[in-house]
């Protein structure tokens, strides 16, 4: 068992090592003022491997018991044992561990425009969904609708939308987002959930109707086979706004985020109810920044696709995963990104591929659900001996550190952007500190700062739930555009001059949408 303590350079490595580490730092704060529970590394409750498909945090699910044996078993397996380390030394893994310096960040970060002090909610939104996008949906919108009726016949009471309408409607969508009710018609209801502060702006019918006729893309063409082409110009107009608006750090999730169902709505339902709640048809995976919560990038995977690339078989095939992976990461070569990913992305080719492109890993392993190709059997076996907590295992191929770390169970993790040679502490509320390698603290610090980004903005998003799968992605892609400008808000001089909470930038944002409070000039 190599047991690794942090080991300094000279000269130059040690400057390059301590500025590449400083972010790593800066997460560590945050990790130690969380207290995160232990349920992070999956200590308490059940596997969490039926979940979310890019994060299942539980440990490998075999166990390490200790039996007695006999004297000529033992050498029996400790020859067994020198054969497979003979072979696995052939196959490029040694035991014998390098300090390799983490790569220096290529980039700055931060928001790319700077936003005056007197910067409205509305300013940030269209920082992702300009004017022209939103004249395109009233154009597509009335072109559709204009289809429509030659159809099905004519409809006195339609009228063409107007600018001003979209935005109202849009408003309208957005306020379920701060003010969740069952049905968006709510707000024109007498009930509980009635909002009349802004109903009087667009009746219900007309809101309705605009509802019934709404599209971004009227027309299908010709030579259109994807499923999403009803919403591929907004989505890769939206991915070109998150690219020009903001750069993230050097330190990124790949992950799908969690997206809450209406918890008044399900406390409410009935079971029946509940069952009759179509599932989405569709997968929504992100590449987020871990220092901010910024959605960098979209990724969209439509679940009724019947061939190879569906989302059964996704779900199965590790290597679909690393499609995924591939897509998300296609515009982030060679900054020296380093990327945390889960068990059903975590491999050693694609991490391989990644380094060629200047991208570097760190992700938890899975003999179960991670593509294990090329990684030595010896590490992803449990050790018979009894295991105490901080212990661990670490074997290396070139700058690749398999690391087996032992805490309440086995967890693996492939890493080549943190040196094996250092060694890192894991917080526990009741335990206190547990050592491990700095590859294993990092991956606890930035995924518990993504799991305070799902609590607190999952509870955002935008309530209206569609029937058409189209429909159900551009209202997930709106939440997220909020989300993110809210975060560039944040981190602009206009937050030190109001300081809006996120309910409370939404609600600036549906007032400002509906014309009722005049939104400052940006200029």
């Amino acid at each position: 068992m190599a047991e690794c303590s942090g080991g300094g350079g000279g000269g130059s490595g040690a400057g390059q090592r301590k500025k590449a580490l400083s972010l790593l730092e800066a997460a560590r704060s945050r990790y130690e003022s969380l207290q995160i529970s232990d349920d992070v590394f999956g200590e308490s409750g059940q596997d969490s491997s039926d979940g979310n498909p890019f994060y299942s945090t539980s440990a490998d699910s075999r166990s390490a018991s200790a039996t007695s044996s006999q004297d000529e078993e033992e050498e029996e397996d400790e020859e067994e044992a020198a054969e497979k380390q003979e072979e696995e030394e052939k196959g490029g893994w040694s035991q014998t561990l390098r300090d390799t310096p983490a790569p220096p960040f290529k980039d700055s970060s931060g928001p790319t425009r700077k936003m005056p002090p007197t910067a409205s909610a509305m300013d940030f939104f269209q920082l992702f969904v300009p004017d022209n996008v939103l004249k395109n949906m009233v154009v597509q919108t009335n072109m559709y609708a204009k289809k429509f009726q030659e159809r099905f016949g004519n409809d006195e009471a339609w009228m063409d939308v107007t600018l001003t309408e979209m935005k109202a409607f849009l408003a309208y969508m957005i306020s379920t987002s701060t003010h969740h009710c069952e049905s968006v018609l709510s707000i024109w209801s007498s009930g509980f959930y009635s909002n009349k502060s802004i109903a009087l702006i667009m009746t219900q019918p007309r809101f309705e109707k605009i509802l019934k006729y709404f599209h971004i893309v009227a027309f299908r063409s010709s030579q259109t086979t994807h499923g999403l082409y009803k919403i591929q110009p907004f989505l890769d107009s939206l991915q070109h706004s998150f690219d020009s608006a903001f750069r993230p750090s050097q330190t990124q999730v790949l992950h799908e985020p969690l997206i809450d169902e209406d918890p008044v709505f399900i406390a409410t339902c009935t079971e029946r109810e509940l069952r009759k709640r179509k599932k989405r048809k569709f997968s929504l995976c992100v590449r987020q920044c871990s220092s901010t919560g910024f959605i960098c990038q979209i990724y969209v995977h439509l679940k009724e696709g019947s061939g190879a690339d569906g989302l059964d078989a996704l779900k199965n095939k590790p290597q679909l995963h690393s499609m995924v992976a591939r897509s998300l990461c296609q515009n982030a070569a060679g900054k020296n990104y380093i990327i945390f990913t889960g068990p059903s992305i975590t491999s050693l080719n694609l991490f391989e591929e990644f380094e060629k492109q200047e991208i570097y890993c760190c992700g938890l392993l899975s003999a179960r659900k991670s593509d294990c190709t090329g990684l030595p059997p010896s590490m992803l076996n449990n050790p018979d001996a009894p295991q105490t907590r901080g212990q661990y295992r670490i074997k290396m191929k070139g700058n690749m550190s398999l690391i087996c770390w032992y805490n309440k169970g086995h967890f693996r993790f492939l890493t080549n952007a943190y040196s094996s040679a250092q060694q890192g502490v894991i917080i526990k509320r009741k335990s206190g500190e547990i050592p491990c390698p700095l590859a294993v603290e990092a991956f606890a610090a930035h995924l518990s700062y993504i799991c305070k980004y799902d609590d607190k903005y999952s509870k955002y998003f935008i309530s209206h739930k569609p029937n058409k799968t189209w429909q159900q992605v551009f209202w997930f892609a709106i939440s997220i555009a909020i989300n993110n400008a809210y975060i560039l808000y944040k981190m602009s001089d206009a937050y030190h001059v109001k300081r809006y909470s996120r309910a409370q930038f939404g609600e600036r944002l549906v007032k400002e949408l509906l014309g009722l409070e005049d939104p400052s000039p940006s200029h």
